[in-house]
């Protein structure tokens, strides 16, 4: 799968749906909430961050997207019944991320009309919506978990580094999806950076966040934060072509390698970076070195200490330093 870059889109057409009222909380008419269910908006998949979406909450789950990343699932058990499973693949791995996405299930079956307002035209496919709108192509087919994972992991990076730092709160087996005051707003504290971001001023951002870390070192938000506005930093105005031909003839050149790492991970080839700069620690020796280290040290705060991938640098790196 390639990598699937953030594109502004229109908004989705809500005008196809005729939402009938909301039945009063504790109403009857909602399901179990698992992707076979017809009509539930319970949590689905077995995740606390996964709601099974209907006519009457579709709204609602487009809206939680202003929040944070909605990963919209729309599947069919009489066209794929392969995607059912999808569909709860989906669903567990966004509850891996703590509230950074939520997955929102859709039953063509049960649900046509959402299927006609989004004008799918196969299944399974999934749609990565933010601040209401698609922020991806349409995602087709069966996608394999470690594909999911890395797509969602860029994603992740991308919305670090643009400053957004909103999380959906779990979802409730007894309160559906409904938009209400409820749902967590923008943690202030990153208002000044997630706004330097937006305006351009990556010098300015990078200043806001390390004036959160150096008030909390432990701010993990932070932390990640401003290594990414830092790779951002560097690579301002950097020409890719002539950087990877300058890493290409000085392969032990400290700042050569280090442009193309940073390079390589702001366009998703997270591996790639790291592996780079592993082997220039492999290759290097004394101040250089060092620098080599610290700089790959920083990109794996850029990506997240949890990531598999950092977990797999760091072993990576352990072997080059002995």
């Amino acid at each position: 799968m390639s990598q699937q870059p953030f594109t502004r889109r229109g908004a989705i057409d809500l005008s196809s749906l005729k939402r009938p009222a909301q039945p009063p909380a504790g109403a009857g008419g909602g399901g179990a909430g698992a992707p076979g269910a017809s009509g539930g908006a319970a949590p689905a998949g077995g995740s606390s961050y996964a709601v099974s979406v209907t006519t009457q909450n579709f709204q609602q789950v487009v809206e939680s997207s202003m929040t944070a990343p909605v990963l919209l699932v729309v599947y069919s058990t009489s066209r794929v019944p392969e995607s059912v499973q999808y569909a709860d693949d989906v669903a567990a791995l966004a509850g891996q991320y703590e509230g950074r996405f939520l997955a929102a299930l859709v039953d063509l079956d049960a649900e046509p009309q959402i299927g006609q307002a989004l004008q799918i035209q196969q299944v399974p496919v999934l749609l990565v919506l933010l601040d209401g709108r698609p922020v991806t192509q349409p995602i087709p087919g069966v996608v394999p978990s470690d594909e999911l994972s890395t797509l969602l992991n860029q994603l992740g990076q991308q919305l670090t580094a643009q400053g957004v730092t909103g999380r959906h709160q779990p979802q409730s087996a007894a309160a559906p999806v409904e938009g209400e005051d409820d749902e967590p707003a923008a943690d202030p504290r990153y208002a000044a950076a997630q706004d330097a971001l937006a305006n351009d001023d990556i010098d300015g951002a990078v200043a806001e966040y390390q004036r959160l870390v150096d008030a909390n070192p432990a701010d993990a938000e932070a932390a990640a934060g401003l290594a990414m506005a830092k790779v951002l930093q560097r690579t301002r105005g950097a020409d890719l072509g002539a950087a990877r031909a300058a890493a290409a003839e000085n392969p032990d050149d400290v700042d050569a390698q280090t442009l193309v790492a940073d390079l390589d991970l702001l366009g998703g080839h997270v591996d790639d970076a790291f592996n780079r700069l592993v082997e220039l620690v492999r290759r290097t020796a004394g101040a250089e070195r060092d620098t080599a280290r610290e700089h790959l040290i920083g990109l794996f705060a850029a990506v997240g200490n949890d990531d598999p991938r950092v977990l797999a640098g760091r072993r990576n790196l352990a072997s080059a330093l002995f």
